[in-house]
């Protein structure tokens, strides 16, 4: 009994808990991967799979089929995918929340911002709470995380740190948990720039407003994050090619543009890194747009890394043993045929 007493809070905290909030994730908006998400993605995915259809445009014989059916939802790579989800929500308590806790009292929040810049140049009145700001501060922390994001993708497709985010990138189908198979690294990266930069947008923020600003939001949820998160966005990891079309595909991401970046055709790599905005690719190079057209593609590293990344052990581990070989031999990471441009 004394034992049990001693092990279960720490089975709860490190086990339990963990689990129980990623599956409950599944059931608000929080994150992409809820399932009113999913299915306003898959509904999308069904008007279009109806819209080819009639018109000749796919060979699809129903609609599991024209979304990829067991092929694709069944595989081992998707089966990898669908457990992974849950264990990033073990790894996040055992090591990123961990890492990122010793570096988070050296980094400067809007507090400490706000602070300054009153000793600087005097306190300002207040303009007090109204929807504008609301709206207004929220849409410049979206930009801001969506202009970071895009610089932290391109920066892990760099040779130095392609390892590690090359475990999202070995999946050789995709399904919208594919989202989720990102290596623990690479989320303490985004987690301290993120704090970081926006601790220095709200500090400057507020400062001009004279006090804290809310973010609008909807259902618990930033508004911009709700609507694009709405706008099918799961479908970016999916076999279902949905392109916007070459002109509103320089300002907004679309899943066709996504998936063009996941293929290991050499004419593809190295395009299209943002997550929301494919305005960041445009301003600087990188932007790759499509046509109502599907284009061929094969998903993945290479046929020759399949079998290295068919496990959770290997999408942990993989990408420290790459990492030490090239620093140790100085040789080029496999699977990636030419040295990332970016």
């Amino acid at each position: 009994m004394d034992a049990f007493a001693f092990v279960y809070p720490h089975l709860e905290q490190w086990l339990i808990e963990p689990l129980s909030r990623q599956f409950v994730g599944l059931f608000n908006l929080n994150g992409r991967l809820g399932i009113a998400f999913l299915l306003i993605s898959y509904g999308v995915a069904y008007g279009l799979f109806r819209w080819r259809r009639q018109r000749g445009l796919t060979d699809a014989r129903s609609f599991g089929q024209f979304i990829g059916g067991r092929r694709v939802h069944l595989h081992r790579s998707a089966l990898l995918d669908y457990r992974y989800y849950f264990v990033r929500a073990l790894l996040k308590v055992a090591l990123v929340l961990p890492i990122v806790q010793l570096v988070d009292p050296h980094i400067l929040r809007s507090g400490d911002y706000l602070a300054f810049f009153d000793n600087l140049w005097g306190a300002r009145p207040r303009l007090g709470e109204n929807l504008a700001l609301a709206l207004l501060y929220g849409l410049g922390v979206f930009l801001l995380k969506d202009f970071i994001h895009y610089w932290l993708h391109r920066a892990f497709h760099s040779r130095w740190l392609w390892a590690f985010h090359k475990v999202h990138h070995s999946a050789p189908v995709l399904v919208p948990a594919t989202a989720s198979r990102v290596h623990f690294v690479e989320k303490i990266v985004e987690k301290l720039a993120v704090t970081a930069a926006l601790g220095l947008y709200a500090g400057a923020f507020w400062y001009a407003c004279g006090g804290e600003v809310g973010r609008y939001t909807l259902f618990g949820v930033t508004y911009l994050v709700f609507i694009f998160n709405g706008l099918a966005a799961n479908l970016r990891h999916s076999h279902v090619w949905l392109s916007f079309g070459p002109w509103l595909e320089h300002v907004l991401n679309s899943p066709a543009q996504h998936q063009i970046h996941h293929s290991d055709a050499p004419r593809h790599f190295n395009k299209n890194f943002a997550v929301n905005l494919s305005l960041w690719d445009w301003l600087f190079g990188t932007l790759y747009v499509t046509s109502a057209t599907p284009e061929p593609l094969r998903f993945g590293t290479g046929e020759q890394d399949h079998p290295r990344y068919l496990t959770i052990y290997s999408l942990i581990v993989t990408p420290f043993v790459d990492t030490w070989r090239r620093f140790a031999r100085g040789k080029r990471l496999p699977g990636y045929p030419q040295p990332p441009r970016a």
